[in-house]
C-alpha cells in the first residue's frame, strides 16, 4: 500500500508499537477523518487524528511524536537562508522568543540542526543529534535577554516572576521544537519505523521503574490517585460479579413454575466472602525502591478494597513500614527518603541480604501472614551472592492465602549474575514487572475478589 493510505497504516502499526491499542476501526475513522480535513492544514490532520487514534490519557506525547516523524513539516535541509554564525543565530533566537513569534522559532530549529546538529562525517552519512544542537546553542541562556526585551515594554516589577516562568516554557518549547526536527531529519537518513521505534519516549505507562528519571518517577507518583480510582471500579465489579455465584438448580426449577416451566429468571447461590487482606514486602535498596515505592503509593491508595493493609520493607534487614506509608499517602514525593531515614532496615553493608531479611520476616512478623492473605513480594532477586533462604519464602506461602513475586527485571535478566530468581520462582509464582501497564494488568489479575 502507497501514498497517504500505506502512511497512515505505517502511522498506526507504530502507535501499536509504543502502547496505544489503534485498530482496525481506530484506523478506519482516522481515514475518514483524513478525507475530511484534507491535507491543506497539518495542524488540522493532527487534532483529526488523535481524535480517531487517541483512547486514553497519557498517550498524547507519544502521538505527536511519532507524527512528526509520519507527517513531517517538510523534507531535508531547510529552505531559508542560512545563518552566518552562531551569535547571528542567538540573536535572532533571542528577538523570536521574546515575541513567542512561533513560525520563526520552528524555522531557528531547523536552522540550528542544520548549522550545529550533523555528525558522523559527510554530509547525510551519519545523522543530526538535538542534543548536540541545544549543547551548541545554549538557548536556556538567553532567558535574561529575553526578560530585558520583554520588559522594553514597560510591564511592572511584580509580573517578573511570571515572566520569568513563561520565558522558561518558550525556550523549553523551541528545545522540543529542535527534537522534532532532529528526528525528522534522522528519519529521511535511517528510516521512519526505526526512529520512531528507538528516538520516541514510551508513555509513563510503559516506562521501566528502573530506568526512570527523577522526572518520570515524579510524574509516576502523580498518576497514583486517578490509577487507583480504575483499579478500584474493577475490583469492585469483580468482587460483584464473584458474589453472585452459581445457578441453584432447585430453586431456579421452582422459579420456572410461574413462568409455564421457562426459566425466565435463574435463582444463584449467593456468597459473601470477606475482603482478603493484603501484605506487601518490599526491597528498597537501589534502584528497585522507585518500583516499590509506587507500588506502595498505588496498593496504600487502593486500602478501601482491603479488611487489612500491611507493609514491610528491607535492604539486609526487616522492618513494617505501615505507620509510614500512611502518612506519606499526602506527600509521595518524600516517601522513599522517610522510609530510609526512620525505619530500620541495614544493620551491616546496607547491601540486600534476602536471606537475612526473609528469615527476619518469619520470625518477627508471622503473625501478618494467615489464611486470608494476599503477599506481594516485591524485589529483583538479586541476593549479592548470598544464602537466599528458600525454606522462609516455603513458610511464607505456606501460611498465605496468595503469594506473588513481581520482579522489576526483565525475565531475560533472571538469575544472571547474583539473581536467585528462577529459584524463588520455583517456590512462589514471579511475574515480570516492569512498568505501571504490566503492574496494573496483575494488580487486576492476581488480587482476590
Amino acid at each position: 500500500m502507497s501514498g497517504v493510505p500505506g502512511r497512515l497504516v505505517e502511522f498506526v502499526e507504530a502507535l501499536r508499537e509504543h502502547g496505544i491499542p489503534a485498530g482496525p476501526s481506530e484506523t478506519v475513522d482516522a481515514a475518514a477523518a483524513l478525507e475530511v480535513l484534507g491535507l491543506d492544514s497539518r495542524e488540522q490532520m493532527r487534532e483529526g487524528l488523535a481524535a480517531a487514534l487517541v483512547r486514553r490519557g497519557g498517550q498524547r506525547a507519544v502521538f505527536d511524536a511519532t507524527f512528526d516523524i509520519y507527517f513531517p513539516l517538510g523534507v531535508g535541509a531547510p529552505s531559508q537562508d542560512p545563518v552566518d554564525d552562531l551569535a547571528a543565530l542567538r540573536d535572532r533566537l533571542a528577538t523570536a522568543l521574546a515575541a513567542n513569534d512561533q513560525p520563526e522559532l520552528t524555522q531557528l530549529a531547523g536552522l540550528a540542526v542544520d548549522m550545529l546538529g550533523e555528525y558522523g562525517g559527510t554530509a547525510g552519512s551519519g545523522g543530526w543529534s538535538a542534543h548536540q544542537t541545544l549543547e551548541r546553542l545554549q538557548p536556556q541562556t538567553l532567558v535574561v535577554r529575553v526578560l530585558e526585551a520583554i520588559r522594553a515594554g514597560g510591564q511592572e516589577e511584580f509580573t517578573d516572576r511570571l515572566d520569568r516562568d513563561d520565558v522558561r516554557r518558550r525556550v523549553e518549547g523551541f528545545r522540543d521544537l529542535v527534537r522534532t526536527e532532529a528526528r525528522r531529519r534522522v528519519a529521511e537518513v535511517r528510516g521512519r519505523e526505526r526512529v520512531s521505534r528507538h528516538a520516541v519516549a514510551p508513555a509513563a505507562d510503559r516506562v521501566d521503574f528502573l530506568l526512570a528519571s527523577r522526572a518520570q518517577l515524579a510524574e509516576l507518583r502523580r498518576v497514583v490517585q486517578p490509577l487507583s480510582r480504575k483499579l478500584a471500579t474493577r475490583l469492585a465489579a469483580r468482587r460483584r460479579r464473584h458474589a453472585r455465584g452459581h445457578i441453584d438448580l432447585r430453586r431456579t426449577l421452582r422459579r420456572s413454575l410461574s413462568t409455564g416451566g421457562v426459566p425466565m429468571r435463574p435463582s444463584y447461590r449467593r456468597h459473601r466472602p470477606g475482603r482478603p487482606e493484603i501484605v506487601l514486602l518490599c526491597d528498597m535498596s537501589g534502584s528497585v525502591a522507585g518500583f516499590a515505592n509506587f507500588t506502595m503509593l498505588l496498593v496504600q491508595a487502593l486500602r478501601d478494597q482491603f479488611s487489612k493493609v500491611r507493609v514491610f520493607a528491607f535492604i539486609d534487614a526487616c522492618d513494617e513500614i505501615t505507620h509510614l506509608v500512611d502518612t506519606g499517602a499526602a506527600d509521595p514525593e518524600d516517601l522513599g527518603a522517610r522510609i530510609l531515614a526512620d525505619a530500620e532496615l541495614t544493620r551491616w553493608d546496607g547491601h540486600s541480604d534476602y536471606g537475612h531479611a526473609l528469615g527476619e520476616f518469619v520470625e518477627r512478623y508471622s503473625d501478618a501472614v494467615g489464611p486470608r492473605t494476599s503477599m506481594l513480594i516485591l524485589g529483583d532477586a538479586r541476593t549479592n551472592g548470598g544464602d537466599p533462604n528458600l525454606d522462609a519464602v516455603r513458610g511464607i506461602a505456606a501460611a498465605a492465602r496468595h503469594t506473588y513475586w513481581l520482579n522489576p527485571e526483565r525475565t531475560e535478566l533472571w538469575s544472571t549474575g547474583d539473581s536467585e530468581a528462577h529459584a524463588y520462582a520455583e517456590v512462589v509464582e514471579m511475574y515480570e514487572c516492569r512498568n505501571v501497564h504490566q503492574l496494573t494488568r496483575l494488580v487486576t489479575r492476581l488480587l482476590p475478589a
